[in-house]
């Protein structure tokens, strides 16, 4: 009985009500502010995480936009470039046709120059040898020559005389 021989109920009520008040004053001023204290500690813990969660989901959001808007700028420079071309080709294929009709004017109009100069050289042949045929026939009649090789010889001889360019 060496520990209940000591035991004295009056210090154990003291002990008691002190304790009592004690518990009392620590959940009236103290428990409050530390619970308050922990529970925004875990608000702040749990934003912080809310936070970091967040943005996690909106870098892989802009991690997604950007692979989105690369691969639209791509197309539409795939696009750009094949317009530029189909522009370059259909450029060098009317200037092709261009050139050929152009050519084939040009080869037409020379061509009726040619037969127009032609035309016109045969009929400046034409009104020379007749000239020609004319003052020959004034002057072998106004010779009366008697003889045909006379008139042959004049005809020679004005033949001579006469050159065709």
């Amino acid at each position: 009985m060496g520990i209940f021989s000591d035991f004295s109920v009056g210090l154990f009520f003291m002990q008691l009500v002190i304790l009592a008040v004690l518990i009392f004053l620590l959940a009236k001023f103290a428990w409050k502010p530390i619970l308050n204290a922990l529970n925004e500690r875990e608000e702040g813990i749990q934003n912080a995480l809310d936070q970091a969660e967040n943005a996690r989901k909106e870098m892989q959001n802009l991690q997604a936009d950007n692979e989105r808007l690369l691969k639209e700028a791509r197309a539409e420079r795939d696009a750009m470039m094949k317009e530029a071309r189909e522009i370059k080709d259909k450029i060098i294929a009317d200037a092709k046709q261009e050139a050929e009709d152009q050519t084939s004017t040009m080869i037409e109009n020379a061509k009726a120059t040619i037969k127009q100069e032609q035309q016109a050289a045969i009929a400046e042949l034409k009104k020379t040898v007749g000239d020609l045929s004319i003052n020959i026939a004034q002057k072998v009649v106004r010779k009366e020559l008697a003889s045909q090789d006379d008139q042959l010889k004049l005809v020679e001889g004005m033949l001579e005389e006469v050159t065709l360019n």
